[in-house]
């Protein structure tokens, strides 16, 4: 499941909780965005049902960025 995001790089793995209901989805930030007033993230469809606010269409979450660097297949790595 995939989300836009502002600021956090392509690639990163998020996990959105749902504060309402305590229920939580792991997403991909594919795009950016969003840019509608004071919101902070935008969900899939998909990652939206999960945690049930597809209905209501906004809704507080927390945003928690997965903290392991994103390995970049253009750079060679040396492993010793």
């Amino acid at each position: 499941m995939t989300a836009a995001h502002p600021t956090l790089p392509m690639g990163t793995k998020v996990r959105v909780t749902n504060l309402e209901n305590g229920k939580k989805v792991e997403v991909r930030i594919n795009d950016r965005g969003p840019y509608v007033g004071d919101r902070a993230i935008d969900l899939s469809r998909a990652a939206a049902k999960k945690i049930d606010m597809e209905e209501d269409g906004t809704t507080q979450v927390k945003i928690e960025a997965d903290p392991r660097p994103k390995a970049n297949s253009n750079e060679k790595s040396t492993v010793r």
